[in-house]
């Protein structure tokens, strides 16, 4: 973690004004620099709910994208958020995926179908499922050392 001494402390999260959004002032110590969410490496997820997800021993609430290049926080947080443009990291690393893992929070709800359409046209393989199944099976396929991916909504409970 990176200290700049000029930045200023600032307003804590409550339960009522929620959690942080990018660009949003949040509690942290005075000095630190917050960077963009990211672990440089392949993970299995370890544990999944309360908004949120546990990998490499650290966690990340919000919506996540496991990549060959890395585990990187993602803006999605509902379905409605799943676009081509929000997957930009993927297409971007489309020729080291075999296959992508959109798990679409508790119900599995599709994606559109220009998302759909525009991911198959950018030569995407990819499967729908709810964020529980996606993560079961992105950690499996993972594990056999194949190139997979996973696009992850947040769910708050786990089933």
């Amino acid at each position: 973690m990176t200290k700049d001494r000029t930045s200023k402390p600032e307003t804590p999260e409550t339960p009522e004004t929620g959690p942080a959004k990018a660009g949003h002032d949040f509690l942290r110590s005075p000095g630190t620099i917050i960077t963009e969410s990211h672990f440089p490496g392949r993970a299995p997820i370890d544990a999944y709910g309360n908004g949120g997800f546990r990998f490499a021993e650290m966690s990340h609430r919000g919506g996540l994208l496991a990549l060959p290049s890395g585990v990187y926080g993602w803006s999605a947080s509902v379905p409605e958020d799943v676009t081509f443009e929000r997957l930009d990291r993927v297409v971007a690393e489309a020729d080291t995926i075999e296959l992508l893992f959109l798990g679409m929070g508790d119900t599995g709800t599709f994606p559109t179908k220009e998302t759909r359409q525009a991911l198959r046209d950018a030569g995407i393989r990819f499967e729908i499922m709810s964020t529980g199944a996606a993560i079961r099976t992105f950690n499996v396929i993972l594990g056999e050392g194949r190139p997979v991916a996973a696009a992850l909504l947040p769910v708050e409970t786990v089933r």
